[in-house]
């Protein structure tokens, strides 16, 4: 059995190991979720290979602060390493705000394989310039319409009230779609569901059973129309300060980490939706083709809008990878 040098913080009242070098690790979740035992995972082959040779602190619960918090405290050194969506870092690389576009990958695998390529190099370089070590991208999972009525088709939205993220992109999209975009906090949404101040939304599947929104939003439509994209990454300076050879091994650590998060990730969605279909929700397929062709113009307008040539670049790169 391995020995693990790790404390899981999940209160003031934590235990401690002695090691040789410390190694701060924050997830934004509870101990037994993807974010955290992704770090468990990583926590696991650094003893593995390296024994007593760092003491692994994984803070979990958000308690060095949110996503930005931590990027910030990556960036200062005072954190070694976080995972993250792509959609916070795009205060430091723009770019990355691509990955958030709809319709525009078939499904994880194809994700994998893009980042994998020309393109996930590209966005690394980015990081690393701002002070950022990326060695590999992970994927939370994607989002869904859901409503008292099947959306198979981009026309069905067309008039609908939509309860939207608080996002200029999200706003943009169910408007150039024809519906009546209505920025709600999530806290707010079965109610405007509930009582008919908005007829959709849309959501991951996990949020759709934990907010038991099956209750008043009965039919998902599978759409996946936008995958949340994020990143392991560490402090620049903290690994370039690794000999060789531990370089490597966190490199090869943070690689075999995230294929286990991808796997919990994938997991917990697929049984968070047959926990909705046992209490009576509806699940609805639809032709991905016939959406990406209509959001098609939206994509290239809003990219051109950004008025940065490397978010145009990044897009390009993901077609032709594609």
């Amino acid at each position: 059995m391995i020995r693990l040098a790790v404390t899981i913080c999940l209160s003031l009242a934590a235990g401690t190991a002695s090691a040789q070098a410390p190694i701060t690790l924050a997830s934004q979740y509870g101990q037994d979720k993807p974010q955290t035992q992704l770090w468990v995972r990583f926590a696991e082959i650094l003893e593995a290979e390296r024994p007593d040779a760092y003491r692994v602190t994984i803070t979990t619960n958000g308690a060095l602060g949110g996503e930005k918090e931590e990027a910030e405290a990556i960036r200062l050194g005072a954190i070694t390493g976080a995972e993250s969506t792509i959609a916070n870092l795009t205060t430091w690389v723009p770019e990355g705000a691509v990955l958030d576009l709809p319709f525009l990958f078939d499904g994880p695998e194809e994700i994998e394989r893009v980042l994998a390529g020309p393109v996930g190099d590209r966005l690394k370089a980015a990081y690393r310039a701002e002070g950022f070590e990326v060695p590999a991208f992970i994927i939370f999972g994607s989002r869904h319409l859901l409503s008292d009525r099947p959306l198979a088709d981009p026309q069905d939205v067309s008039g609908l009230t939509m309860r939207v993220l608080q996002s200029d992109l999200h706003v943009a999209l169910w408007r150039f779609l024809g519906a009546n975009p209505t920025a709600l906090p999530i806290t707010e949404a079965y109610t405007a569901l509930s009582n008919g101040v908005v007829d959709a939304m849309d959501m991951t599947k996990s949020g759709y059973d934990a907010l038991k929104l099956f209750e008043v939003a009965p039919v998902l439509t599978e759409t996946a129309h936008i995958w949340a994209v994020g990143v392991v990454y560490f402090d620049v300076a903290f690994w370039d300060g690794l000999s060789e050879e531990d370089r490597a091994l966190f490199d090869r650590a943070a690689k075999e980490a995230a294929a286990h998060f991808n796997e919990l990730a994938a997991a917990e969605q697929d049984a968070a939706m047959e926990a909705t279909l046992d209490q009576g929700a509806e699940l609805i397929e639809v032709d991905q083709s016939v959406w990406r062709a209509a959001v098609a113009p939206f994509v290239d307008d809003y990219v051109a809008e950004l008025g940065d040539p490397n978010a145009l670049a990044v897009l390009e790169a993901i077609r032709e990878a594609r």
